[in-house]
Parts: structure tokens; C-alpha cells; sequence
């Protein structure tokens, strides 16, 4: 199943002030010259990050290399901007250490990417086109032995997520055609909600969406983990050391108030999401309609 590649360059994108691109875990060069060149990117509040949200990443890896013809040359995740303004929500400046703890100490390839947290909510389709125009027009895409080829920004999500998207008046159609049609997505499985139907209700750009399905269930949440430190509960083992001890030197997720219905089981995100929870959402108007993105939590 090969994704529909589409000659395109993006112009650039307003920076937030000392921003620098992160690329030091990004191939450069195609090994297999035949394949297409793919990063992956995963968007979301990472609130905070866990070992779900890393095994997004292995399990699409698996995938790719077992099923497709593409090869991946890094990962990113990108944390939302404070704009969100969901109560719970700590800084963007903790959520991107927090991340890049996680993914320095516990992955070889991912990397963390500011320039959507530090600045106001950009659309997830602008989110990828900014990677678009850092790895291809700024850093000139990737060195085969035929010369520089453009890299694929692919987006990374939980089936939940994805399947917001055939919801009447969530997303708007200008964005869902350039994230599905242009960018393509590998959809992560999650519970409640069934990969083949999530496909068959955006069939438009079916060859464009790689459903992947999870051989071990995995229901952690950034929900169920912030409930935990408020009742004083391990998290031991549910998202890395180095990112417990960050909360816990910095007392965060340690409010009192009382447990609200998102912290019943009802669990949003790329992985995690409920169109009736706070947390299932940014409610932002743009110029191409209303995009009510699911995130990771």
C-alpha cells in the first residue's frame, strides 16, 4: 500500500523567539534508495509523557519495516502549546523537558520538537508542515546516491484520535485532506475504537492510513497517571524514572481538587480520547473551520 507522494514545498513559518530545530537524531542518508524516506510525527499535550506514548513509536517502527516500503529516518513528538488552556495542563516548559528526558534517556531515534509548544495553537496540519519545511527546505531533505529526495512528514496518532475525523464539523475537510492526503498517518489501535472502521469512514484516503494493531493491550494514560500522583500513588514503571523524578522535584500534578469526570476512565489523546471529557480537546475557530484535535494527555 503506497502513500500518494505529492510534489510540494512549504514556505516558512513564523518561529517563536530562540527557537532552534531539532535534528540530531535525524538520518541524513537513505540506506535503501529504493524506499521513501518518512519522519514521524506524533502531536499531543504529553501531560505527562508516558511509556504509551514511546510504544506509539516502536509499534509503528515494527510496522514499517515489516510492511511497507518506506524507511524512517527519525521521530519527533511536539507538545501542544499552554493555549490549550485545559485545567491540569502544566507548562509548555515542563511538558518539553519532561519529554526530552524521555526521549534522550529512553529511546535512540526520537527527538522533541518546541516550536508548537512555545507560541500560540497552530492546527495539526500546520504542525506538520512546519516539520515539511525544516527538514526539507532548510536542512535540503535526505542524501541518496542519486542526490537529495524530499522526506514524507508522516503523522502518528491513536485510532480514538483518528476517528474525531469523521465527526461531523470536528475537523475541517481543507485539513483533513492535507493531513491524510498529503502527509498520511499510522493509526495506533486503541481500545473502543475499532481500527477497521476508523479506515472505512475516512475510505477517501484509505491508502494513505496504516492501521496498526497493538499485540499487547496497552491502556496507559496521562489521565489515570496525574489521578495517581494526586492520591499519592506509584507510577512507578508507568512512564520513565527520569521523568518521575522531574515531577516530583518540581511538586507538579500534585492539586487537590476533586476528581473530575475525566479521571473516571473517560482517557483522551493520541491514544487517548473522549469527545464528551475536557481533556478530549482544543476547541480552536480557524480560517478552515473548527478542529477539535484529540491529544495525547
Amino acid at each position: 500500500m503506497a502513500a500518494q507522494i505529492f510534489a510540494h514545498k512549504t514556505t516558512a513559518l513564523t518561529n517563536p523567539p530562540n527557537y532552534a530545530f531539532t535534528s540530531h537524531r535525524l538520518c541524513r542518508t537513505l540506506h535503501t534508495s529504493t524506499k521513501q524516506p518518512i519522519v514521524l510525527v506524533a502531536c499531543g499535550s504529553f501531560n505527562p509523557i508516558t511509556y504509551h506514548h514511546l510504544r506509539m513509536f516502536e509499534l509503528a517502527k515494527d510496522f514499517i519495516q515489516q510492511n511497507t516500503n518506506f524507511e524512517i529516518l527519525g521521530g519527533y513528538l511536539s507538545p501542544v502549546s499552554d493555549e490549550y488552556k485545559k485545567a491540569g495542563l502544566v507548562s509548555a516548559h515542563h511538558r518539553v523537558n519532561m519529554c526530552t528526558l524521555a526521549a534522550e534517556q529512553e529511546s535512540s531515534w526520537l527527538m522533541v520538537d518546541s516550536w508548537e509548544a512555545l507560541q500560540n495553537y497552530q492546527r495539526t496540519a500546520i504542525v506538520l508542515d512546519h516539520f515539511d519545511y525544516e527538514i526539507n527546505t532548510v536542512l535540503g531533505g535526505v542524501s541518496t546516491r542519486d542526490g537529495e529526495r524530499d522526506v514524507q512528514i508522516m503523522f502518528l496518532a491513536g485510532s480514538d484520535l483518528i476517528r474525531t475525523m469523521s465527526e461531523p464539523g470536528v475537523w475541517s475537510h481543507a485539513d483533513l485532506d492535507h493531513i491524510l492526503g498529503h502527509h498520511g498517518t499510522f493509526v495506533i489501535e486503541r481500545t473502543g475504537a475499532a481500527l477497521d472502521q476508523v479506515v472505512d469512514n475516512l475510505a477517501r484516503w484509505r491508502n494513505n492510513i496504516y492501521p496498526i494493531a497493538q499485540q499487547v493491550q496497552n491502556d496507559v494514560s496521562s489521565t489515570k497517571v496525574r489521578l495517581f500522583f494526586r492520591r499519592g500513588l506509584s507510577v512507578q514503571y508507568l512512564l520513565p524514572a527520569a521523568v518521575i523524578d522531574y515531577i516530583e522535584q518540581n511538586n507538579l500534578y500534585l492539586d487537590d481538587r476533586p476528581c473530575m469526570e475525566e479521571d473516571r476512565g473517560k482517557d483522551s489523546g493520541s491514544g487517548e480520547a473522549d469527545p464528551t471529557s475536557p481533556e478530549s480537546g482544543r476547541n480552536v475557530q480557524s480560517t478552515l473551520g473548527t478542529e477539535t484535535t484529540r491529544l495525547s494527555n
